[in-house]
C-alpha cells in the first residue's frame, strides 16, 4: 500500500478522552489497538506518525512508544526507512494462533468436573456470550455475531481461572482479528458456528468437558482451515 494510511482524526480525537491528563504510551497502545482489531486500520496500511500524534495530542516520543509496544504484540511492524505498517498475517501465523488456541481452549473445558463458584459464573458468561450470538444471527448484525464469538472463546478460557491465560487469549484475539477483516463475506465467516457455540456449552451445561473438548477442537480445525484456504486464494488471486 502506497503512501500513509488515512487516519479517523475525529474518531481517534474523541479517543483523547481514554487519554487523562497523564497518558501514557500504554493507553495510547490501548486506544491505537482498539482501531486496529476493529478494522479502522487494514492490515498492511501504514500509520501517519504526524496524523496520530496531531489527533491524540501526544509527542512523538509516547507514540513511538506504544508503536512498539504493539510491535511487540504483533500487531504493527517498522518497515526500515518506510514507517510503521499494522502486520498482514499468513498461514504460517495462523496455524500457530490456532495451535496455541487448541492449548488453552482444550485444556480450559477439559476442567468441567469443577463445581466451584467460580466455574458457574464462568459458565454463565459463555451462556451470555452464545446468547448474544443467537440474538445477533436474527437480526443478521453478523460484525456482532463476530464480536459475541469473540466474547464466546474468552469466556472458554475465563473458565481456566488464569490471568495470564486471559491476556494472551486477548492478544491471540487481535491478532487473529486482522485476517478476519480480510475476509469479504462475514456472514460466511461467522454463521456456521453459531449453533455449534450452543453445542459446546450444553456439553458444558451437562458436565461433559470430555465431550465439550471434542467439539471444540472440531470446531477449532474447520475454522483454521477455512482460514488457511481464504489466504492461499487471496495469494493466488494475486
Amino acid at each position: 500500500m502506497n503512501g500513509a494510511y488515512p487516519v479517523d482524526e475525529q474518531g481517534l480525537a474523541a479517543d483523547r478522552e481514554r487519554l487523562g491528563r497523564s497518558s501514557t504510551a500504554e493507553r495510547v497502545a490501548d486506544v491505537l489497538r482498539d482501531r486496529i482489531t476493529d478494522g479502522s486500520y487494514a492490515p498492511g496500511a501504514q500509520l501517519s506518525e504526524e496524523s496520530v500524534t496531531a489527533a491524540l495530542e501526544i509527542s512523538r516520543n509516547t507514540l513511538r512508544e506504544a508503536f512498539r509496544l504493539l510491535a511487540h504484540e504483533r500487531l504493527l511492524v517498522h518497515k526500515l526507512n518506510r514507517g510503521v505498517f499494522v502486520r498482514e498475517i499468513g498461514a504460517h501465523d495462523v496455524s500457530d494462533i490456532y495451535r496455541v488456541r487448541r492449548m488453552l481452549e482444550c485444556s480450559a473445558v477439559r476442567a468441567v468436573a469443577d463445581t466451584s463458584p467460580r466455574w458457574s459464573s464462568g459458565l454463565a458468561a459463555v451462556a451470555r456470550a452464545v446468547e448474544h450470538a443467537e440474538d445477533a444471527a436474527r437480526r443478521e448484525a453478523w460484525a456482532e455475531v463476530g464480536t459475541a464469538d469473540v466474547h464466546f472463546h474468552r469466556a472458554l478460557t475465563a473458565l481456566a481461572g488464569s490471568p495470564r491465560i486471559n491476556e494472551l487469549m486477548d492478544l491471540l484475539g487481535a491478532e487473529l482479528r486482522l485476517v478476519f477483516h480480510t475476509m469479504p463475506d462475514t456472514r460466511a465467516l461467522h454463521e456456521p458456528y453459531v449453533p455449534r457455540n450452543r453445542e459446546i456449552l450444553a456439553r458444558l451445561q451437562a458436565g461433559d468437558g470430555p465431550g465439550a473438548e471434542r467439539l471444540l477442537a472440531a470446531y477449532l480445525d474447520d475454522a483454521e482451515s477455512a482460514l488457511l484456504d481464504h489466504l492461499a486464494s487471496t495469494v493466488g488471486a494475486g
